[in-house]
């Protein structure tokens, strides 16, 4: 039997307080990978082809996937990894946090929420999804679940090609009436329920972002996204066509109950009116990075950081660059999940680098979790290049 206390003893002293992580790939089956993944071009439907596409990867997971019947025990959850020379040991973060949670994220953290309340991920599909929501706290609290507001930031990094429509749809337009929807969901067997009529799109701009609370409709274009959420898969899709693919009833009435899966005014009553039709959505919703200290000070420094995702109390996120042959030491206010994607150097007792090609199922030294205790210390992050930048964005927990 695996003595979990001994194994994360161990882990936590090897990295002071910051643990590896292990990939986590998430297939979808009404998805296409758009394959910026870096993952081998042999293991995009390592799940099997039956169940789709991997064309998202999970970071700092304690939440299982939910992918229907197939779904794996683990899927979507994140493992720490523990390196030695005699064996190496995986265990799930959310198992570790059920053990030592006041340790891992902090006692404020786990009196509030009893768990580690947020992931990111990186969502990378070759088309546009449909147009969809995700339910608020009411709503999915009638399956036995949590709502999910989420954040968007597209990096340049891991944006080599735009796919086929980036551009994503949010809201409704001004005057939709909750009829005009009503009568789209009535027709989803029949024909394209043509419900992007009644929504517009936003043409994505790389290294900005947005942010999308729970009851708003969007469909997200198809750059490749890193997405602060969180902590649940809750959703409810709106459109019955996209891209010529159809999109079965049951994604629309996944997360209500069962009672209701017909009732049409139920299923409107997902939708949070006002934010959908706010007349100044753009500049509400529109996030641009904004600096953590004044810029020309950082710099000095060696440095440049940015908040990527704010004005959420749940998480947010940020990007931190490190220049050539720079250290900086790092401290954060609550515990939080970081993936490296540009360059290589140390964080604090580990090397750190982004990886040019990854195998379906081998480890890599890009993810790391920064527990409570060292990221109010500080971590000292170094850039052992000569020429190329150190970039990494940060996943953050509540208190930010």
């Amino acid at each position: 039997m695996i003595n979990i206390e001994k194994i994360l003893e161990s882990a936590l002293e090897q990295g002071e307080g910051v643990f590896r992580l292990f990939p986590n790939w998430v297939p979808r089956e009404f998805c296409i990978p758009g394959k910026r993944l870096k993952l081998h071009p042999d293991d995009y439907y390592a799940y099997g082809v039956h169940r789709g596409g991997i064309d998202e990867r999970w970071f700092a997971s304690t939440t299982k996937a939910d992918n229907g019947p197939e779904t794996l025990e683990d899927e979507g959850l994140s493992y720490i990894y523990l390196e030695n020379n005699k064996e190496n040991k995986k265990i799930l973060l959310k198992d570790a946090i059920d053990v030592i949670g006041n340790e891992i994220l902090g006692k404020k953290i786990m009196d509030k929420y009893n768990c580690w309340p947020m992931y990111s991920k990186f969502f990378d599909n070759l088309e546009p999804l449909p147009l969809h929501l995700h339910q608020n706290d009411e709503h999915a609290a009638k399956v036995g679940r949590k709502s999910k507001p989420e954040g968007y930031y597209f990096p340049e990094q891991l944006n080599n090609h735009s796919g086929y429509f980036p551009h994503t749809y949010f809201g409704l337009n001004p005057g939709t009436t909750k009829d005009k929807v009503k009568n789209c969901l009535k027709i989803w067997d029949r024909k394209d329920n043509q419900i992007l009529q009644l929504s517009r799109a936003y043409k994505l701009e790389l290294g900005t972002g947005w942010l999308v609370p729970p009851g708003v409709l969007h469909a997200p274009g198809s750059l490749l996204t890193y997405e602060p959420q969180f902590a649940s898969d809750v959703f409810a899709m709106f459109q019955n066509i996209t891209w010529n693919r159809y999109i079965p009833y049951d994604l629309l009435v996944k997360d209500i109950p069962e009672d209701l899966n017909k009732d049409l005014d139920y299923i409107i009553s997902l939708i949070d009116w006002d934010l959908n039709l706010d007349p100044n959505f753009y500049q509400n919703r529109f996030l641009k990075p904004q600096p953590v200290a004044p810029i020309e000070s950082m710099r000095e420094k060696g440095y440049e950081e940015y908040f990527i995702v704010y004005g959420n109390e749940h998480f947010s996120a940020k990007k931190l660059t490190v220049f050539p042959k720079k250290s900086v030491n790092i401290k954060e206010k609550t515990p939080y999940g970081l993936i490296v994607i540009q360059g290589r150097g140390k964080f604090g007792k580990f090397e750190i680098e982004n990886p040019n090609m990854i195998r379906f199922g081998e480890m890599t030294n890009d993810e790391l979790f920064v527990t409570y205790d060292a990221a109010q210390q500080g971590i000292e992050v170094k850039n052992e290049s000569n020429r190329e930048n150190l970039v990494i964005l940060k996943h953050l927990g509540p208190g930010i």
